[in-house]
């Protein structure tokens, strides 16, 4: 379809906006499809009630219970499955098992801890800001050498890939040579010096495990090769794309792909030069995706009263963008410094019952002017 417009409108979107008036972005597939910019005296978060099921939703993650080496289920549809996890500090000479997950990929964020993951493939090696991938039916143990916590995000229908990264190239964002590769020597090295010894896998299918039970450990690899291997991404090897000029979309953060979703990673950057430039993230509709937001860790200056360990839940139909205290006081920014994990769903996500007891259930307020 062509464009067209009425009323006096900047030829550039997030830019140019009359002083005291709102520019909201509506648009399908996620940033990438048809779009338009709408100009307005006011916001469409200005509303004073809201009953039914697209109101936001805000959870304390901190408070939620997370036993240990269990996944404790927060949301999920046909295409993704989305969980939080604990593992403790491992114990010499405690008894290990290893897990194997034959629903799908499996997507490891840390938001706490450091140790170490056994695998066939080798030992891989994590700390907080640490992406893990662990590809479908991939055996793995944790051994942790702090207490250590997970989002965990389920690839049920597919397998994680890179993000199309178009003109940019393929080094922009992150640069493949950044991925921690397993190492086979270190493994070896680790059960020698410690004796380890994992004789008990269990597997996850269906919501049910099986367990498997070996006279030796499984963890007994010589060699291997091919291009199907466990592989983690640190947030410091990311390199935000950014304009100086103008605000880029959140799809610009995009870090992993899989089928009916996108994993995206926002990160400490500066922000846009121009002084007609928007520098909050702009007001939108969340027309063809649910949108959940992980913070991990920062000043969270787009949002009012959160800290690391929040969750947010945006339904797909419900208009959304910065607080108001975050539009008045961007004029003393110069970067944001927060971390933050976004998971954008095409089917509608279901919120499992675990996390009603930790939902802030007048988050919905939060937009309205004090």
């Amino acid at each position: 379809m062509h464009q067209y417009s009425q009323g006096k409108n900047t030829t550039q979107g997030h830019k140019g906006i009359p002083q005291d008036h709102f520019e909201e972005e509506q648009g399908r597939g996620g940033f990438f499809g048809p779009a338009s910019h709408l100009i307005k005296p006011q916001p469409s978060t200005r509303w004073t009630m809201i009953e039914g099921n697209l109101k936001p939703h805000l959870y304390d993650l901190v408070e939620l219970k997370k036993p240990n080496h269990q996944w404790q289920r927060m949301f999920y549809n046909a295409d993704v499955g989305l969980y939080m996890s604990s593992v403790p500090v491992s114990a010499p000479g405690e008894k290990m098992r290893a897990f194997r997950n034959a629903d799908g990929d499996t997507l490891y964020f840390t938001h706490k801890g450091e140790g170490v993951i056994l695998t066939e493939y080798g030992l891989l090696h994590y700390n907080p800001g640490q992406y893990i991938l662990m590809p479908k039916c991939c055996t793995h143990t944790f051994v942790a050498r702090t207490q250590s916590e997970f989002l965990v995000i389920e690839s049920k229908s597919s397998s994680y890939r890179e993000p199309d990264r178009g003109m940019v190239g393929k080094n922009a964002f992150y640069d493949p040579a950044a991925f921690g590769k397993p190492s086979l020597e270190e493994l070896h090295a680790l059960k020698k010096s410690q004796s380890l010894s994992v004789v008990e896998v269990h597997a996850k299918r269906s919501y049910q495990m099986t367990r498997f039970d070996y006279d030796s450990c499984v963890y007994d690899t010589v060699s291997w090769k091919g291009d199907f291997f466990p592989i983690t991404l640190h947030i410091k090897d990311m390199m935000p794309m950014l304009s100086a000029r103008v605000h880029l979309p959140p799809s610009a953060h995009t870090t992993f792909v899989a089928h009916g979703f996108v994993v995206c990673t926002f990160l400490p950057r500066p922000l846009e030069s121009d002084s007609d430039a928007l520098k909050v993230p702009f007001y939108h509709q969340n027309i063809d995706y649910d949108e959940v937001l992980f913070y991990h860790d920062g000043n969270f200056f787009s949002r009012d009263n959160l800290h690391a360990g929040m969750l947010s839940m945006h339904p797909a139909g419900f208009p959304h963008g910065p607080h108001p205290k975050a539009v008045k006081n961007v004029g003393t920014k110069t970067h944001t410094d927060e971390v933050a994990v976004m998971i954008d769903t095409r089917q509608n996500l279901e919120i499992d019952s675990n996390l009603d007891s930790v939902e802030l259930k007048d988050y919905w307020k939060s937009w309205m002017a004090k």
